[in-house]
């Protein structure tokens, strides 16, 4: 087909350009996903611009699909071939800057080893000092008091990823498989303590087992668990330098789910940095793959955890409406799994249950405080997958009864918190937050200062 040229959109926009095209060539959302590559439903929403038309390699499938000039569409020329290669960036979801202090020399770049390791383990020093965490041997569990485990882990975590201890041996896979599922069970345990111990000896110990490859994700599964919990934690800038390290890890190794996983964890840091359009399509876009099309039961439930990434975004740019029909959709895929969890390694587990989990705090980032404790009701906390699932549950309520100004009931809320994960409660940022909005805006009581005691807000 010949390309031919398109009248602007009325409003201007590249979504509505395509919708105009779409209609005025007869063709259905369906039929023009499939000229595409993409679903119905993401198709409907480039048209809409719930999903911004910003990348190149999307707006050239649709100037193709459409027979449209690529100017028509904001584009240049197309990519000259070489070789049989396309010459120019192409990318399925935005790159960011690869982390500076990521690689290491190697022989002949120049620099010299001893004294690269000695910049980095005072660089190491220097910010364990920053955030008052001790720098301990790495087998020891931490002690004292719940606040500080939370510093550790993040000290440990980052000198394990600046490759600062290199007396860690490389034991056999199936011992690191056992290590990373104790890991796992730990981070679900929000048993922080132990995971401070185990996950920093674990990165370091794949490291050295992957010199010949990660064909089994080793890796990267352990690079996207120090994400969720450096994004738990609220240490953004080390996360960027995990994630990008688990997306990198996940595409060498060509699994889908993990190259998704480490898009939708990529999508949270974006969102965090209130980054709300890069965050969009990067969740979309991995979620509307072809590789998660497979038909299994987890490839459908990264959709599903994709499509709730996205939905999180729409509501902190105060979109209800969009976030409550990605929601929607998520809640679909869900129901057509069945009432079990699926995927409990990677987003903390995929289900009905989960989706209505996600719905409160989405209805919080709305600015629906009434609507999150709604959604609130329809969740049974001992039907969460995990305790981490639980203690979430309970920190969304508090949100929303501290949103709401019921103070006595936002108490309540984070001492069930407490209860159920103790370490966690103490250990994160937002649970701090919390306790101090209620501290400085009005009367207290005694739960309330032993509480706030705890988690080290009042000494």
């Amino acid at each position: 087909m010949d390309a031919v040229a398109a009248q602007p959109a009325v409003d201007g926009s590249l979504g509505e350009l395509v919708r105009q095209e779409r209609k005025k060539q007869g063709l259905t959302l369906a039929q023009l996903g499939k000229l595409t590559g993409y679903s119905a439903a993401q198709v409907s929403r480039y048209e809409r611009g719930i999903s911004p038309l910003t990348d190149v390699t999307v707006l050239r499938r649709f100037a193709d699909a459409l027979g449209l000039r690529p100017q028509t569409l904001g584009l240049t020329a197309p990519p000259e071939i070489r070789h049989g290669h396309a010459i120019g960036p192409t990318a399925a979801y935005p790159r960011f800057p690869r982390p500076t202090l990521a690689g290491t020399a190697r022989p002949g770049d120049g620099e010299d080893p001893v004294r690269r390791r000695k910049l980095l383990a005072n660089l190491a020093v220097t910010a364990a000092a920053a955030v008052g965490a001790p720098i301990l041997p790495s087998g020891t569990k931490p002690t004292g008091d719940d606040t500080a485990v939370g510093k550790v882990l993040v000290a440990r975590v980052r000198d394990a990823m600046l490759g600062l201890h290199t007396d860690i041996a490389a034991p056999s896979r199936a011992v690191l498989r056992a290590d990373l599922a104790r890991a796992f069970t730990d981070f679900h345990a929000c048993n922080y303590g132990s995971l401070a111990a185990r996950l920093p000896r674990l990165i370091c110990a794949a490291h050295a087992r992957a010199t010949g490859g990660d064909a089994d994700g080793l890796l990267a599964h352990s690079y996207l668990l120090a994400t969720r919990m450096l994004i738990k934690l609220d240490e953004q800038q080390l996360g960027w330098m995990a994630a990008d390290r688990a997306r990198q890890t996940a595409e060498a190794t060509g699994e889908p789910l993990l190259v998704a996983e480490a898009a939708r964890q990529l999508a949270v840091l974006a969102r965090k940095a209130e980054w709300h359009e890069q965050a969009l399509l990067i969740a979309l876009s991995a979620a509307d793959h072809p590789a998660l099309r497979g038909g299994q039961p987890a490839l459908a439930a990264q959709r599903g955890l994709l499509i709730q990434s996205a939905a999180y975004t729409a509501a902190r740019t105060g979109d209800a409406a969009g976030m409550r029909e990605l929601t929607g959709e998520a809640a679909a895929i869900a129901r057509q799994l069945g009432p079990a969890a699926v995927l409990r390694d990677h987003g903390g587990g995929f289900s009905p249950t989960t989706v209505q989990l996600h719905l409160i705090s989405a209805e919080n980032s709305a600015g629906d405080p009434a609507a999150a404790l709604a959604a609130a009701k329809a969740v049974v906390p001992g039907s969460l997958p995990s305790t981490e699932r639980r203690a979430r549950y309970y920190t969304d309520v508090a949100t929303a009864f501290a949103r709401w100004n019921r103070r006595d009931e936002c108490t309540r809320a984070l001492l069930a918190a407490e209860h159920h994960a103790p370490e966690e409660t103490h250990a994160r940022p937002a649970v701090r937050s919390l306790v101090s909005g209620l501290l400085v805006s009005g009367r207290t009581t005694g739960e309330l200062r032993g509480l706030a005691a705890r988690v080290g807000v009042l000494s």
